[in-house]
């Protein structure tokens, strides 16, 4: 299947692009406005190898002391950097590549580091934007809205937020919420990274809550996200169902450390809405993965995580230690606070401690040797594109999701033989 709605780009070392594009484009980027939930920290602390011991004897002591186990469902961490740090970063590398360069900076549920941003930077190459949490059945979904009007990004977020923390949710309400988006011609709706898991429901049931929700809304996403912090083989499968359903790609890089997105965009247009209208209207874009992508991701990830969890004495005080940057509610009556409001100190217990020190040290650059011989194959990122070869995906319902898109006034959608 040869690809008809995107040209992908893939770099191993970074090179001018002034001759593919005028503009690079970096989407979905995290700032300190960005609340990241914790409520997955159970789930991976009972799975990881000498952490999951100190973790178990850890919450049997505090059951045994308060009476109940550790509530981590209101419970999150923010990213360290300010947005305009991060504005810079993404603008800066793709300076570097010799183009023009808009971000759109996207935290969940907050536009507020865009608020910021935009009386600073041109609202036309830094659109406000925000990863809106989508309810979904017994599930969620993360969809990137970007380039919210100026003067109504506020009221507009409200009502999106209004639908992910209200009580009243319904397929009619969530429709004329997607209506109301699609009808501003400026605003581009993407599903991030479509295939993920993310609610650790399993991988049969997530791709069966993606069917219903792409058969039920699917005809107001204008995009699928090409994700910088997923595998390659997830990424190619994503951009097998896009092609396959006549939906374009774009990419999203989804950083939340200290380094620029490993994924961006590239356009000839010179306004966030001129970009918006290349993929709603003419339906193709031109994605590059960067170098950076190509390293394994495992690895990328520990180093994300490093620089999560570091310490930044330049930062303000309130924001240098990682440990004033995650939030929790102990039920004393005094409600969200950081874990410095405790009587934090050190860092926590030294186990703990020990277990930061290691997933620095494992997201060193010096240890990704390791992580590239034991990545698996098919995630290994090509390095000829000519060479790549696109098939429509194994994904059940897809003929009927593609069915349901048409009929709903969705473009046609055409499969490969």
């Amino acid at each position: 299947m040869k690809l008809k709605s995107a040209s992908l780009y893939i770099l191993h070392k970074h090179r001018d692009l002034s001759k593919e594009a005028k503009t690079g484009v970096s989407l979905h980027c995290h700032t300190q406005r960005s609340k990241e939930m914790l409520d997955f920290v159970p789930h991976y602390a009972e799975k990881l190898p000498i952490i999951s011991y100190f973790w178990k004897k850890e919450r049997e002591k505090y059951i045994k002391r308060e009476g109940k186990g550790i509530d981590f469902s209101t419970a999150y961490w923010t990213p360290p950097l300010p947005e305009q740090e991060v504005f810079k970063i993404e603008k800066d590398q793709i300076n570097r590549a010799g183009l023009n360069a808009m971000v759109s900076l996207s935290d969940h549920d907050s536009i507020e580091a865009n608020l910021n941003v935009v009386q600073e930077e041109d609202n036309s190459i830094a659109p406000i934007s925000m990863e809106w949490t989508v309810p979904f059945q017994y599930g969620f979904f993360h969809v990137g809205v970007h380039n919210l009007p100026k003067d109504r990004a506020i009221s507009i977020a409200q009502q999106l937020l209004d639908y992910t923390f209200g009580n009243e949710r319904s397929k009619e309400k969530l429709d004329s919420l997607f209506a109301m988006l699609h009808e501003i011609p400026e605003v581009l709706i993407v599903l991030n990274h479509p295939l993920w898991d993310i609610e650790r429901v399993g991988k049969q049931r997530h791709e069966a809550l993606l069917k219903e929700f792409l058969k039920e809304h699917g005809r107001w996403i204008h995009a699928f996200e090409v994700n910088g912090f997923r595998s390659w083989s997830e990424n190619k499968a994503v951009i097998e169902m896009a092609e396959a359903l006549g939906i374009p790609v774009v990419t999203g890089g989804d950083r939340h450390g200290c380094k620029p997105n490993t994924v961006i965009n590239l356009t000839n247009s010179a306004t966030f809405s001129e970009f918006v209208e290349e993929v709603r209207i003419d339906k193709h874009s031109k994605i590059v993965l960067m170098p950076e992508y190509s390293q394994p991701l495992a690895s990328r990830q520990l180093q994300s995580f490093a620089e999560i969890l570091a310490l930044y004495p330049h930062f303000p005080e309130g924001r240098q230690r990682w440990f004033d940057r995650v939030f929790f509610d102990v039920g004393d009556g005094r409600g969200l606070n950081p874990l410095s409001a405790y009587g934090w100190k050190l860092g926590g217990p030294r186990w703990l401690r020990c277990a930061i020190w290691t997933l620095g040290f494992l997201g060193s650059p010096k240890m990704r040797p390791l992580f590239y011989l034991a990545m698996n194959k098919k995630d290994r990122v090509p390095k000829d594109t000519s060479k790549l070869s696109f098939q429509i995906p194994d994904f059940e319902g897809l003929q009927e999701i593609a069915s349901s898109l048409a009929s709903s006034g969705s473009p046609e959608t055409e499969f490969a033989s």
